[in-house]
């Protein structure tokens, strides 16, 4: 089978790999389409994600979609061809986290795609049958590889505690900053400011749902979200860029007694923290862990709202073009949003 091998910063090569056969409790999937998270890109650009450092060579990818290929011992309901998304996290279901159900944060966490457990840019993978999530038909591969991440954000949602008519910042127009504004306006919320220094991503946060946008490189955001809400600030900012200050920024941005969400990954190991800022305004600061029995949820959205996520997936390459993909989205080339692998 084909592997996308990540065998240094910025350098991929496709090798030949091998698999055996399904385990008992496994499913044997063919993976036909994976989508390109921030997180790969920590990888690809800096060694680490976080202060979690690369092992090279290692296989990224965890937004999958594809179908089965046949399942191992004691498997029922799944058949060869059924399609499915596959959730990346392998849980041990036991320790103290799981049990009380929260799975992310699970004491024996393996994550496929991080160093010593490869990810999806591959033709095949075994995983455990309860990883897999039956797909409508009117989803497609490539759009079912949404789900990952928009779980992720339907997560995030629970810490924004987002009441109808309440305003939001979100900082970073990502993919994920892409999603957060869609589900904030499904939310109910009134005003919704995008703070983006890409400006073809800009106008992707306006088709998305927001309602004004920032420049970080023209303006200072905070100030001006400040002063557009009468020196008040939003109710909630959301932080998907973890850059270049952005946390401090929600902080000034937001107002007193209001909530803070950091749902990006920094890629500073020690983040500055406006500490006594955030303290006379008694915010409350959320951190997000990927995602927690969401995926339901996020499927139910993709087939609920096709045509307000369709825009943020704005290219697909072949696995054969994964370093030109890589390299196109850390230039923001060609009016980039997400970009799918394809695998068939």
């Amino acid at each position: 089978m084909r592997v996308a091998e990540l065998y240094e910063p910025k350098k991929f090569r496709l090798v030949q790999g091998s698999i055996p056969g399904p385990g008992p409790g496994e499913v044997q999937v063919r993976v036909s389409a994976v989508g390109i998270c921030g997180s790969d890109l920590h990888s690809y650009l800096e060694g680490s994600v976080g202060d979690v450092p690369c092992r090279y060579p290692m296989v990224l990818g965890h937004e999958p979609a594809g179908a089965v290929v046949s399942t191992g011992p004691g498997v029922s309901g799944w058949e060869p061809g059924m399609r499915a998304a596959f959730e990346p996290a392998i849980y041990c279901y036991h320790c103290e986290f799981c049990l009380a159900g929260h799975h992310n944060v699970c004491a024996r966490l393996r994550f496929l795609s991080q160093p010593g457990d490869p990810g999806f840019f591959r033709d095949f993978v075994n995983l455990p049958a309860h990883n897999l999530l039956p797909l409508p038909s009117g989803l497609s591969l490539r759009d079912a590889t949404m789900i990952e991440p928009l779980a992720v954000v339907v997560h995030s949602m629970k810490f924004a505690a987002l009441a109808a008519g309440e305003t939001a910042a979100v900082f970073g127009a990502g993919p994920i900053g892409l999603f957060t504004i869609a589900l904030l306006k499904l939310s109910g919320a009134s005003r919704i400011w995008a703070v983006e220094p890409v400006p073809h991503r800009r106008e992707l946060a306006r088709l998305l749902g927001a309602d004004a946008v920032a420049d970080p490189a023209s303006v200072d955001p905070a100030a001006h979200i400040w002063k557009e809400t009468g020196r008040r600030g939003v109710d909630v900012s959301i932080d998907c860029a973890a850059k270049a200050g952005s946390v401090n920024a929600c902080i000034h941005a937001t107002r007193h007694a209001g909530r803070i969400v950091v749902t990006g990954i920094p890629s500073e190991i020690q983040v500055p923290l406006d500490f006594h800022s955030m303290r006379r305004k008694e915010l409350a600061l959320y951190n997000v862990r990927r995602s927690c029995h969401e995926s339901q949820v996020a499927l139910g959205l993709l087939v609920r709202h096709p045509d307000r996520f369709a825009p943020i997936i704005t290219h697909t390459r072949p696995i054969e073009e994964i370093g030109e993909a890589f390299g196109k989205l850390e230039r923001y080339e060609d009016g980039i949003g997400k970009l799918v692998v394809t695998l068939d």
